[in-house]
């Protein structure tokens, strides 16, 4: 990857894009289209079709039909697991495409987007190719006269609703265990990212998956995400979002076919720094790394920073020094730290949170203004707020965006009340060089993921899901499998 190449992607020009409903590109049903607002400089970039109910039943029309007839789940697991393999191949021989298309769409600075989109969503595919053929049933235990078999068959038809923010890494995590247990399925890019699934799914097609597996419907979550998730032809659910429309989306699946429903739903996620830290500055400089990139539009940001009250002042002050280094720039320059916001109305909601936050008590350390402001785009700061109690907003409510909150806790009990003095638990930090201590934090944080001396980084061996309203279920890792297969017991008489 060099500037000379990202600087020629930058320039072309976007074609509309189309549906891709059995394996064809097919605009609206209504002919309507929405535009695409490049964050970047607040731009119309090209347009997408706007779904209408009719194009979302139409793709589950073809999935349905896919999965009936058995063109992909009846392939024998080698020859699905060489289509992905070719699939995966594909999206990293395309990669640099990919990355400028989607920081064009969704504002991500390139540096990140280029390993975190692509290269993860290949690795994603590859990994669930590789497992096609090496995931066995089981033989019960039974008494001696009876056979037990218990296999692992697909649910049927997938429907997954994409967020903006990491669409295609994120996707590639419901996909790749999805087609590997032979599914079909049914994506709903973001309004506000929708460019690089539909081209990651032309990439499928070339690589040999039949048409009809995997379809791909753009437009509004309220008109096509509702179409799905109320159709009584899809067997399972997958959504990463907001925890308002995960509620919606389990209020449509009682009123269709109760279809099950997986729902990743954000967090609030706490960053405990100890003062028995063995190196601070590096803390602080990951701290900063841990809410910054991406413009804190990351569902596992560490956006509560907790320091113990001995080391305060000197870490926060740290912190400061490593976040202002991180200001905003062109996304699509190899040496910017931090991208754009992804649209105004985000924008907007980011600067509602400092503003509440100030109002209601905590002090402005950093950052909490718009900036950039003449490039047209949408760029904001980082931003630390101190002194945020547990009772405040910034405190309990996922802002989605380059806020930190900062609290101060005495001691180790305190440093978990506060933890999980929320409704989330997606993440979690800790910084102790207390062996003893590390292992006791991880054992009473409410989180799906606790990182010990380090924040992020997580790959797809291990898994990914929330308790509490952070959700339910599991991205990432084997056990990614279970949402996306049934068990059947075969009961032998001998």
């Amino acid at each position: 990857m060099d500037q000379t190449s990202i600087d020629e992607l930058r320039n072309r020009d976007v074609p509309p894009c189309h549906h891709l409903i059995d394996g064809k590109a097919r605009p609206a049903s209504s002919g309507e289209t929405m535009d695409v607002v490049s964050p970047i400089d607040g731009s119309i970039l090209t347009t997408i079709a706007r779904g209408t109910a009719a194009d979302m039943n139409a793709a589950i029309g073809s999935a349905r039909a896919a999965f009936d007839d058995g063109r992909w789940k009846n392939q024998p697991p080698a020859a699905r697991k060489a289509i992905m393999l070719k699939w995966a191949d594909l999206v990293e021989k395309h990669a640099l495409e990919l990355a400028v298309l989607g920081v064009r769409d969704n504002g991500t600075e390139i540096a990140m987007a280029f390993k975190a989109e692509p290269l993860s969503a290949a690795g994603t595919i590859r990994y669930y190719a590789e497992a096609i053929d090496k995931v066995y049933g089981e033989i019960a235990p039974t008494q001696q006269n009876v056979l037990g078999m218990i296999h692992h068959e697909p649910v049927g038809v997938v429907g997954a609703i994409i967020p903006w923010n990491f669409p295609l890494m994120i996707g590639a995590w419901k996909i790749g265990p999805a087609l590997a247990t032979g599914n079909s399925l049914v994506v709903k890019p973001p309004e506000t990212a929708s460019l690089t699934l539909p081209r990651m799914a032309e990439l499928a097609l070339e690589a040999g998956l039949p048409e009809g597996v995997l379809n791909v419907v753009t437009g509004e979550g309220a008109v096509v995400g509702e179409a799905m998730a109320l159709s009584m032809d899809v067997d399972v659910l997958a959504f990463t979002g907001s925890g308002a429309t995960g509620r919606r989306l389990l209020e449509y699946s009682a009123r269709s076919n109760l279809k099950r429903v997986y729902l990743e739903l954000g967090g609030k996620s706490p960053h405990i720094i100890f003062a028995d830290t063995a190196d601070l500055d590096q803390a602080a400089k990951v701290v900063a790394a841990g809410i910054f990139r991406n413009s804190g539009q990351v569902c596992v940001a560490g956006s509560r920073l907790l320091v113990q009250q001995d080391i305060h002042d000197d870490f926060v002050a740290a912190v400061t020094k490593a976040s202002a280094a991180m200001q905003p720039g062109d996304p699509l320059l190899l040496d910017t730290k931090i991208g754009a916001i992804n649209s105004e109305n985000q924008l907007k909601q980011d600067l509602a949170a400092v503003e509440t936050a100030v109002h209601e008590g905590g002090k402005l350390v950093l950052g909490g203004t718009r900036c950039l402001e003449e490039t047209g785009g949408f760029y904001m700061g980082p931003t630390i707020v101190d002194g945020v109690k547990a009772s405040h907003s910034l405190f309990q409510k996922e802002v989605f965006g380059p806020v930190l909150a900062v609290t101060s806790f005495a001691d180790e009990a305190e440093a978990v009340q506060l933890a999980n003095a929320t409704d989330y638990g997606l993440a979690a930090g800790v910084w102790t060089s207390n062996l003893s201590r590390a292992h006791r934090m991880v054992r009473a944080i409410h989180a799906g993921v606790v990182h010990v001396n380090t924040y992020g980084g997580a790959d797809v061996t291990v898994p990914l899901g929330g308790v509490g309203q952070s959700g339910n279920g599991s991205d990432k890792s084997l056990h990614a499998f279970d949402k996306y297969r049934n068990l059947k017991t075969a009961w032998i008489q001998l």
